[in-house]
């Protein structure tokens, strides 16, 4: 498995060319209406002061997305922005601020990213969620933020993501431990309830 990173750490990363020229920098990523794999990036210009650009960048044209910059072989991978988001959203307007349910109903909380693998894979391994007082019990002054695997399939319905139970049955403090979790290495911290 890839290196997981959230997608908000992905925005103002360079898309640079194998040539080594950078292109643009990523606003935002584009999932698919499942949230289950990145379809692409809409963009900002390369300086500074630049503003958004009409061309975005489709996932079967990175060549690799890193810790420091998404990879692609050249500008013409670009395409039209707008053919890009046709018909999917981008994470921060669909899915940052949603509410994060399970099958049975059970509120997990809020989402505050959506964590993604890097590589080529390009899948969303999970979410870093603002749990629930409910879904984790504990002292309210401050919601317990934790990673949440995202389960074999997922399902959005406007503001709101539902997860199957199985896939909360574990959480994870941080992406060490998400890695862990969705890489089958080891167990994370068992909640309280069983759905």
């Amino acid at each position: 498995m890839d290196e997981l990173m959230g997608a908000r750490s992905i925005s103002t990363r360079p898309v640079v060319t194998l040539g080594g020229d950078a292109v643009a920098h990523v606003k935002d990523t584009v999932l698919d209406d499942s949230a289950g794999h990145v379809t692409g990036f809409t963009l900002t210009g390369p300086g500074l002061w630049s503003g958004p650009m009409k061309e975005g960048l489709p996932w079967p044209a990175v060549h690799a997305l890193g810790h420091d910059a998404v990879m692609i072989r050249d500008r013409r991978s670009l395409v039209s922005a707008a053919l890009l988001t046709v018909h999917q959203e981008t994470v921060r307007a669909r899915l940052l601020g949603a509410r994060l349910l399970t099958e049975a109903g059970t509120e997990i909380g809020t989402v505050l990213d959506v964590v993604v693998e890097g590589g080529t894979a390009g899948r969303v391994a999970g979410f870093r969620v603002a749990a629930s007082r409910r879904f984790l019990p504990g002292p309210t002054r401050h919601r317990r933020r934790v990673y949440v695997p995202r389960g074999e399939s997922a399902t959005v319905a406007g503001r709101t993501l539902v997860l199957p139970a199985d896939a909360v049955r574990h959480v994870a403090d941080d992406l060490w431990g998400l890695t862990a979790l969705v890489g089958g290495a080891a167990p994370g911290r068992r909640r309280g309830w069983q759905p």
